[in-house]
């Protein structure tokens, strides 16, 4: 009887008391199971963007190749204090300034805030044709990054390779959120063209995959709102109510014990 008895009150303990409306992600997915969502990935290059681009020609003859190199200009690494040059040559980069323009090779300044990568593509590719026949442009965002704050395992600011990710994929490289986390009110912070933008998102059903924050952009901000109960014991160890209650058990077995 005692050991039934201390059974179910360590049962209890360790057992969650949240639902799992609180807790779970996606729910209701049967509700958008074979719908078409819309598309709201396209990367707009912004003010401060560190644009990789780079010209290569569709021929491989000796001309070709020499007629793109003013398009792609080298850095050279710094000499180190002996002297040594350390390191490979790479590509120049290019800032986009506080006015949404960037100074390319031989075009001179040229105004991309606001394109999408496509667009830049195209206009370069336009632009250039007048010197290279047929050119091939690629366009990389290298400073795309989104933060991730509040109550996730690993908060920080994420570089993202292939310039797309969505809310779901931030918040599991930040180690998902934890347990203390409010799931059901997660806040994206948005920069366009200098007016900052928001919105809260419910992660506990399925619908929000179908808002324009799913898929985040560079420089987005994700929030994690502590819980209300985490709220009201931010002046004290979180780990104490679970200290309370291995105590708890350990007093009701005491008292059973030595009856």
């Amino acid at each position: 009887m005692k050991i039934g008895v201390i059974c179910g009150l360590v049962a209890l303990v360790l057992s969650s008391c949240v639902s799992r409306q609180k807790l779970a992600y996606f729910q209701n997915m049967e509700r958008i199971d074979g719908n078409t969502t819309p598309n709201y990935y396209t990367t707009v290059i912004e003010n401060n963007d560190l644009l990789n681009i780079t010209v290569s020609p569709s021929g491989a003859t000796e001309m070709d190749l020499k007629l793109v190199q003013p398009f792609n200009l080298p850095v050279t690494p710094a000499p180190n204090v002996t002297g040594t040059i350390t390191g490979q040559p790479r590509l120049q980069s290019y800032l986009v300034d506080n006015k949404g323009n960037i100074d390319f090779p031989v075009l001179g300044q040229l105004h991309v805030a606001g394109l999408t990568r496509q667009a830049l593509i195209e206009l370069l590719k336009t632009r250039i044709s007048e010197y290279v026949n047929n050119p091939i442009i690629n366009v990389r965002i290298d400073n795309f990054k989104v933060s991730v704050l509040g109550e996730v395992k690993m908060p920080g600011s994420y570089q993202i390779e292939d310039e797309r990710i969505t809310l779901p994929e931030a918040l599991a490289l930040a180690g998902d959120m934890t347990i203390y986390g409010r799931r059901d009110n997660v806040l994206v912070i948005r920069e366009t063209e200098g007016i900052k933008k928001y919105a809260y998102l419910d992660l506990t059903k399925s619908d929000f995959i179908d808002s324009p924050y799913y898929y985040l952009q560079q420089n987005d901000v994700v929030y994690i709102e502590p819980n209300k109960a985490q709220m009201q014991a931010s002046a004290y160890n979180r780990n104490i109510p679970i200290f309370i209650s291995v105590a708890s058990v350990l007093i009701s077995i005491a008292i059973l014990i030595t009856k």
